[in-house]
């Protein structure tokens, strides 16, 4: 019974079997291996963009900061929400590869709205010598709260960073996830929405460590490549990442493994809504669940060998009653015997 995190579950069984087969005789090194080649025209087909360039690196971090660092320059200004992952788990690793660049927070939580937004972009004066000059637009989809942002949401938050002549990148560590939560398509959610650049995330759904980073705007890709060297993401024996997202991409893989994990923890916050005590932070969306159980529920779960995230109080100490949040989240290996087993222990 382990939710703790996406992170901490299994490589797909085809993910693996693709670096395998990759794993054979010789290859062209840092990033001109046919399957490099395979998988850019996979992403370029699979989002209805034909001249989008397509870059890979190992975390989730390095997309990031590596793609905002192309996007802005160091005398500017990130707009991101306070719990944006950016803000709030990445130890400045934007601020550092942009070379300085600030980020403002907009919104409330993990989620901005358009006027949040332009009111965060209006907040710096533009031309003013003296202060930080705006810069891009970084949003996660999903949240790090397990919300997702609608396409109508995207299009209006977009509209206005464009607006102010401002790039949107967006941080799709579990893009997969928000795709199937909204059952649109990749174009949809990004460049026909009006992002410029996304994080195509792989290691939360199934891959040993591998992310994509897509300019839907082929001219920022030279300067994308001189950093991610620089940065020491560019890796020498790349066919391995190349065969892991080839995978992920090939049969539906990735969509496959996302919609299992989302059912997943559909299935666990139905159960979860019964027990007395419980509420929830957030409505669940797609994998991830933000919840209070009662300090008593908790110390339950915790006896029988469930494994999540306690975000507030102590465990051993204080009332039973108690309402304590959690992040519960669920990946394509979670089964339903886990998730009833969750459940049963919840309810004592």
């Amino acid at each position: 019974m382990n939710f703790a995190s996406d992170n901490c579950g299994p490589a797909h069984a085809e993910v693996l079997a693709a670096v395998t087969d990759a794993n054979q005789g010789f290859a062209p090194s840092y990033g001109a291996d046919g399957l490099m080649d395979a998988v850019r025209e996979r992403i370029r087909e699979l989002f209805e963009a034909p001249e989008a360039e397509v870059f890979l690196v190992a975390t989730g971090t390095a997309a990031n900061a590596l793609a905002l660092s192309t996007m802005a320059q160091p005398w500017q200004t990130v707009f991101c929400t306070p719990l944006a992952h950016i803000n709030t788990d990445e130890c400045q690793a934007p601020e550092f590869y942009t070379g300085g660049c600030k980020l403002t927070l907009a919104g409330d939580g993990d989620k901005m709205t358009a006027e949040a937004l332009d009111a965060a972009i209006e907040g710096w004066p533009a031309g003013d010598v003296h202060v930080s000059q705006r810069g891009p637009v970084a949003l996660t989809q999903v949240t790090e709260r397990g919300r997702v942002y609608s396409l109508e949401e995207l299009a209006a938050l977009t509209e206005v960073a464009h607006a102010h002549v401002l790039p949107v990148y967006m941080d799709g560590a579990r893009f997969a996830n928000a795709l199937e939560a909204l059952d649109c398509t990749p174009a949809q959610m990004t460049h026909e929405a009006g992002i410029d650049a996304l994080s195509l995330g792989g290691t939360k759904n199934g891959c040993l460590g591998v992310e994509a980073v897509i300019f839907f705007d082929p001219d920022k890709a030279w300067e994308f490549e001189l950093r991610r060297k620089r940065a020491a993401q560019l890796f020498s024996k790349h066919r391995y990442l190349s065969a892991q997202m080839l995978a992920y991409l090939t049969d539906d893989l990735w969509r496959r493994s996302a919609k299992t994990a989302n059912a997943r923890a559909a299935r666990l916050a139905e159960g979860l809504k019964g027990l007395p005590g419980t509420s929830f932070a957030a409505e669940p969306q797609a994998n991830m669940i933000f919840a209070r159980l009662p300090r008593a529920t908790h110390q339950r779960l915790t006896e029988a060998g469930a494994v999540y995230g306690l975000y507030e109080g102590a465990l051993d100490e204080g009332d039973g009653d108690e309402p304590l949040l959690a992040r519960m989240v669920c990946d394509w290996s979670i089964t339903e015997d886990e998730i009833d087993r969750f459940i049963e222990v919840a309810k004592g």
